[in-house]
């Protein structure tokens, strides 16, 4: 006789138990209901979230050196590397650009601010003092040099990701130029080295649904929904215009790679939920260096064009940054002109480079706008405190599949993608990661696989 199929409740209880996007999922409705009915519990558990992005900060700086370091040993080929490096800088400078100049035309045609006459003498200043902490936006000279490590030591102690790829880039050519026999034993440590923080990424992910709840529970718990309804056409617009960039993104994917965009979101789903539910990209960083080397891009490809693009490459924030900026203008009733808006994106494409890693620094790029233009308040940038932290997730999403897809661009255009291996995995025909562990990139690629199972480490 047949057996019988499990029941729903059976079902469920044991998708909720081997699916790392259920347990998300739950976690993130679970923190948004908590977070709404009693937002002092939603306070008290924020630690939640961020012990979860410690931990993930804690492995970050040694799994990008691994990476490029057997990258580029691996490869073989320093000058592609360099290569590698330029077309990525290249994709970067016109991804930002045509985020900075939709956001732009969006906010010309919708006037988000317009009719609010908002008098600047009425806005307290202060505020985006205590959001920033007086800090400020490196100049660019500034920004070079503080790129260059002063101590080996000292740029994994403070997670400096682009100090910590200069140190391996200096490794990795090292090794090229010893070579093997001189050498023998280094490469092999690192590789294992490398494998033994994916072990550990497995183990964290399994906490991703406990920072999912505490992160959204604070969220709401602390601003409430309010905010949605009070500058509801500024959220829509951001969001509506973030999903016209990744429409255009997506376009480009396909024209240049053939691949979908779309069946790269559904592969690294429990990713982008996690990175949505944390609002911080960094908690899925390692993750998607192994779903991205399993999906067919180069180790040196991928090691050194994502990291590098969390510092260079913030795509939703350029979006945020120039419909903030006409905001703003409009709010308080100046008109800029399109010499000034001209004005707004060279300045914008200057600072957007440098706010990676430095606090309130969507204000400091604003106020840095606003102070070059001369004639909107400083002041004014306070109205935006209300709604930012609701603009996390567009950015969010939209700076990790920004940076996603110039991986596959610049590992497409220097001959660095698997294109065959590409297909398969984003076509759901082979898993890619399990447990915790990326399959090794050397695999056969007709190597017969299981159709991909969800875990709790599975996801990421």
């Amino acid at each position: 006789m047949p057996l019988a199929a499990p029941s729903f409740p059976l079902r469920a209880l044991r998708l909720l138990r081997t699916s790392l996007f259920t347990q998300v999922v739950c976690a993130l409705v679970l923190g948004i209901a908590v977070g709404r009915l009693w937002p002092d519990v939603g306070t008290a558990v924020q630690p939640l979230g961020d012990g979860f992005v410690r931990l993930i900060k804690a492995v970050i700086a040694p799994l990008v050196f691994c990476v490029v370091v057997a990258g580029i040993a691996k490869a073989g080929d320093l000058k592609a590397f360099g290569r590698i490096g330029l077309k990525a800088l290249i994709w970067f400078e016109v991804a930002t650009t045509v985020a900075l100049l939709l956001g732009l035309l969006a906010a010309n045609l919708t006037g988000p601010g317009t009719g609010m006459h908002v008098d600047p003498a009425t806005l307290d200043s202060s505020a985006v003092d205590d959001k920033t902490g007086g800090g400020h936006l490196p100049s660019t000279s500034q920004f070079i040099l503080d790129a260059l490590p002063e101590s080996a030591v000292g740029a994994f102690a403070q997670n400096s990701l682009l100090q910590v790829l200069v140190l391996a880039c200096l490794v990795g050519a090292a090794l090229l130029h010893l070579g093997k026999t001189k050498v023998p034993a280094i490469l092999p440590a690192i590789e294992q080295a490398q494998e033994v923080v994916f072990a550990i990424v497995g183990f964290i992910m399994r906490l991703a649904p406990l920072a999912v709840f505490g992160a959204m529970a604070h969220l709401v718990g602390q601003y409430g929904l309010g905010a949605l309804t009070t500058y509801g056409k500024l959220i829509a617009l951001c969001y509506g215009v973030a999903l016209l960039f990744l429409a255009v993104l997506g376009v480009a994917l396909k024209a240049i790679t053939g691949l979908s965009l779309w069946k790269f979101v559904k592969y690294t789903r429990e990713e982008m939920l996690l990175a949505l539910g944390t609002a911080s990209s960094e908690t899925v960083l390692p993750r998607m260096m192994q779903k991205l080397r399993a999906a067919g891009c180069r180790d040196d490809a991928v090691g050194l064009v994502l990291p590098t693009g969390y510092s260079f490459n913030l795509d939703g924030a350029s979006i945020y940054l120039s419909i903030g900026t006409l905001f703003i203008s409009q709010a308080v009733g100046v008109d800029l002109s399109l010499g000034q808006q001209i004005t707004v994106v060279l300045v914008l494409m200057l600072t957007s480079k440098g706010m990676a890693g430095v606090p309130g620094s969507a204000f400091l790029a604003l106020s840095a706008t606003a102070s070059a233009l001369g004639v909107i308040p400083a002041a004014a940038v306070a109205l935006l405190l209300g709604v930012d932290r609701i603009m996390d997730s567009m950015r969010v999403a939209t700076n990790l599949l920004g940076n996603c897809v110039a991986v596959f661009a610049v590992s497409r255009w220097e001959g660095a993608l698997d294109m065959a291996k590409a297909k398969r995995v984003l076509d759901g025909e082979r898993t890619a990661v399990e447990e915790g562990a990326v399959a090794p990139a050397e695999a056969a690629p007709d190597a017969e696989a299981a159709p991909p199972a969800a875990s709790p480490a599975s996801g990421h």
